[in-house]
């Protein structure tokens, strides 16, 4: 008699690979999936269709990106829902519990951020970028700055507001920003900020700088990478 085969569909919520109480371990098992870090990253500052979610990473296959949105939603890390008419999409976006994994994110990129084999250049979607002024900001230099700045990056708009040495920043419109900056790819003005590139940027037409130019050149001194390992002061 021919035995048939037989697939059993493992249920992500129930996979656990360490077998170990540790929280990081535990932590492990929901996000340490290929991909998974960066799916949650890309809905940090909202939620996005599928399609917008492939397309900011480019190098994931649909059906590997399905497997990790069904995962996150397992945990409980993210959840989905239906657009109401004239749009009527389907979105992920992440629960509470979800946005609370920012600091990681923070405390993670500070620390990579430091490793020698690091490049900074490399492409860099709009959402990391924005996560990174959230990161790299040195605090002390933005006191007293209270003011709203525009990001049109590709097809994505975000309206970033400094205030109290901290940076908010969500994806939208920014009819109240006093500075506007334009650019295909957030690699553009992560160059700008962290390269000290924004007059060369300009000049190459890669960096288009609109509204209050004395703001422009305060908004990208207040971010600074930390120091590479072997290099701190």
């Amino acid at each position: 008699m021919q035995l048939e085969k037989i697939t059993k569909k493992e249920n992500p919520a129930s996979r656990r690979w360490y077998e170990d109480a540790c929280g990081a371990a535990h932590a492990l098992d929901i996000v340490g999936e290929r991909w998974a870090l960066l799916v949650m990253r890309e809905l940090m500052l909202g939620p996005k269709r599928f399609t917008d979610l492939r397309a900011s990473l480019p190098g994931i296959s649909a059906n590997v990106l399905t497997q990790r949105l069904e995962g996150l939603e397992a945990n409980g890390v993210l959840t989905k829902r239906r657009l109401p008419p004239p749009v009527s999409a389907q979105v992920y976006e992440l629960t509470p519990w979800g946005y609370e994994s920012e600091p990681i994110f923070q405390t993670l990129g500070r620390w990579a951020a430091r490793s020698p084999t690091h490049d900074p250049s490399l492409p860099l979607t709009a959402t990391s970028l924005m996560m990174s002024f959230r990161t790299m900001i040195v605090r002390e230099r933005a006191a007293g700055i209270d003011a709203v700045i525009g990001f049109r990056i590709g097809n994505e708009s975000y309206r970033v507001h400094v205030h109290d040495g901290e940076i908010d920043a969500a994806r939208g419109a920014f009819d109240d920003a006093s500075l506007v900056f334009t650019m295909d790819v957030g690699a553009v003005m992560a160059g700008a900020v962290y390269a000290n590139q924004l007059a060369a940027l300009e000049a190459a037409g890669a960096l288009r700088i609109e509204g209050d130019r004395t703001l422009a050149d305060l908004f990208v001194s207040l971010f600074e990478l930390p120091p590479k390992v072997g290099q701190d002061a």
